[in-house]
């Protein structure tokens, strides 16, 4: 038996008078996965994502969620679907425990409030303001929102910008745990990084297509690109000799710090025999592995852009 579908795709067209913002999107979501949208703002990642929510009408294609049309049968989906906010959506001077209590009162059933607070390390701001709350504190409250009515498919959309790293970190446990008790989760990012620790599959989409799907593992496999050795000197290297290394593929020169990407498993021996008879004194010397950003820089012929 195969893995229960959630969410069904098929060539979805979106488009804003000349603007394709979602040309012809085509994938599926299995039951009890994280599932990552990437790619750069303005790709068509959040239009895709609302059109699955019922937020938007698409112009194209066919939207099923749990085998339902959301344009049709939004009431019947509402109990299902958990869907974070953006922070426009609450009153500043809302308390976290009155904003739970508002939410539970659209459903006819939810969690239990306290240990939900407890959950997401809220329970010693349960009477604080929202606008008192942190940049991690106030996601954390979107995150619990979002849970209140125990639902089986969750939309987190772009859910850590502006977080600082052990903000970010903690949201990502909370949002595996989630995973673990059973939740199927679709997630918007253009953090890469983010999309690589947490998603078990991930969808690149670039200027309204879908540009690759898999896990981050298999993309980066199947991207088949070398390492990169990464150092800084104070003398000025000719990115040519670099370049005429074997198995060097490519040489990038930023001000002191050099960055030679190769296929070869020797490229780190090469280079460091390279600046040795060369007598160029180097630093801060190490090795990076391919990663997703690489993945996208290849699909799209670019890097990742805010």
């Amino acid at each position: 038996m195969g893995k229960q579908v959630v969410v069904e795709i098929e060539h979805l067209k979106k488009y804003y008078g000349d603007v394709r913002a979602v040309d012809g999107v085509s994938f599926q979501v299995f039951q009890g996965e994280i599932f990552g949208f990437v790619g750069p703002n303005g790709a068509g990642k959040t239009t895709t994502i609302e059109c699955a929510e019922g937020l938007r009408r698409p112009d194209g294609g066919v939207v099923r969620v749990f085998g339902l049309d959301p344009q049709t049968a939004g009431i019947k989906l509402k109990e299902r679907l958990g869907i974070q906010l953006q922070e426009a959506a609450l009153s500043q001077h809302l308390k976290v425990w009155e904003a739970l209590d508002l939410f539970a009162s659209f459903y006819p059933r939810a969690v239990d409030r306290p240990a939900l607070l407890e959950q997401m390390g809220l329970a010693e701001k349960r009477n604080a303001m929202f606008t008192k709350l942190s940049g991690g504190q106030k996601q954390r409250l979107f995150i619990a929102l979002a849970l209140i009515n125990d639902p089986e498919l969750i939309f987190l959309d772009e859910l850590t910008t502006g977080l600082d790293p052990q903000s970010r970190h903690a949201m990502w446990d909370l949002v595996r745990g989630a995973r673990d008790r059973g939740k199927t989760i679709i997630l918007t990012t253009h953090f890469m990084e983010e999309a690589e620790r947490l998603c078990d599959r991930v969808a690149i989409i670039d200027h309204g297509r879908l540009v690759a799907l898999d896990t981050p593992e298999r993309l980066i496999q199947n991207l088949g690109a070398g390492g990169r050795v990464v150092f800084s000197v104070q003398t000025a290297v000719d990115p040519a000799k670099l370049s005429a290394l074997p198995g060097v593929t490519r040489v990038e020169a930023a001000g002191e710090r050099y960055t030679v990407y190769g296929a070869s498993p020797k490229i780190v021996v090469d280079v460091v025999n390279f600046l040795s008879a060369g007598d160029i004194p180097f630093r801060d010397l190490r090795t990076e592995q391919p990663n997703l950003e690489d993945v996208f820089l290849a699909m799209t012929g670019r890097e990742m852009r805010d």
